[in-house]
């Protein structure tokens, strides 16, 4: 057979050729295409995997392993620091060993005159697939932070730790000054009420006396609360006991099955869609070719 001929057959056969490729090329990219298609026009909505995938992505780039940062306030010349400390640790213990594992972080927490300020444990799941967790939020004095910190990372495997270092040294020394200024406004004003002879001023006096020790006990309370931030450092400890390896593996639904039957149809009618007119227009340029060519004979 010459290429004329070849070529003349293809030409003949064209509508059954579209239809083979669509066949072999749906499988391919049609889901892409309606991917697009949908995104373009708005109809997208994500799927759960997606939206899931997507929020690991975000918590493992904003909780990276070992990160210790400062603010930018900062007091120039103060010697002494005003630095706090806190810091989260996610470990995870062998299945059936969650019982010793928490026993060990409390007797941590007991040796080193250390206390909790809230613990929970639950157990998530049945049968084979539950397993428990616990969170512990625990104080520690400053000073032995690390040794504890060091000492909670050997209960079980590590798979979180971040850590956050704020020097509120600027903020003290400003409360410090404020605290003074309100002091002394204090004292002026029972100098005033001393003196004042008057029972309206004496009346005026007393109600800004009550304002004024409000706002002092306030500043007072403010700095004794940041002294305590920086002698007692915060420690937040989820205990994560291990998942049996046949958690994760179950039978696929029905309704799961379906719900796939009914998208590839709908990716196979949207394809053909957009193809369709694609067809019609090439189909309408090879008939017009085929009518001119039987004029010119």
């Amino acid at each position: 057979m010459s290429i004329k001929e070849q070529l003349r057959t293809l030409k003949e056969n064209w509508l059954l050729i579209l239809l083979v490729l669509m066949v072999i090329l749906v499988p391919l990219f049609g889901k892409e295409v309606v991917y697009s298609l949908r995104q373009s026009a708005g109809m997208y909505t994500p799927t759960i995997m997606e939206e899931s995938l997507g929020y690991q992505r975000n918590f493992i780039a904003d909780a990276k392993i070992g990160t210790t940062g400062y603010t930018d306030s900062f007091a120039q010349g103060v010697a002494e620091r005003k630095i706090t400390t806190s810091s989260s640790l996610s470990t995870e213990v062998k299945r059936g060993t969650f019982a010793g594992a928490e026993t060990q972080l409390k007797s941590i927490v007991t040796s080193t005159n250390s206390y909790f300020l809230s613990e929970s444990a639950s157990r998530y799941g049945e049968g084979r697939q539950s397993y428990l967790t616990g969170y512990y939020t625990i104080k520690v004095e400053s000073k032995k932070y690390e040794v504890i910190a060091e000492q909670l990372k050997m209960i079980g495997k590590v798979t979180l730790f971040s850590q956050n270092k704020d020097d509120i040294t600027e903020q003290y020394v400003n409360q410090e000054i404020e605290l003074g200024v309100e002091k002394q406004r204090l004292l002026r004003y029972q100098q005033m009420y001393a003196e004042a002879t008057v029972i309206v001023d004496k009346i005026d006096l007393n109600d800004r006396i009550f304002e004024q020790e409000r706002r002092v006990k306030y500043l007072e309370d403010a700095l004794r609360n940041a002294d305590q931030r920086v002698d007692y450092s915060t420690i937040n400890v989820m205990l994560m006991e291990e998942q049996s390896s046949y958690a994760t593996i179950v039978w696929v639904k029905f309704s799961n099955l379906v719900r796939m039957l009914v998208e590839s149809v709908n990716s196979l009618l949207t394809l053909l869609f957009v193809v369709l007119p694609y067809a019609v227009v090439i189909g309408i340029g090879l008939f017009l070719v085929r009518v001119l060519r039987k004029k010119k004979k």
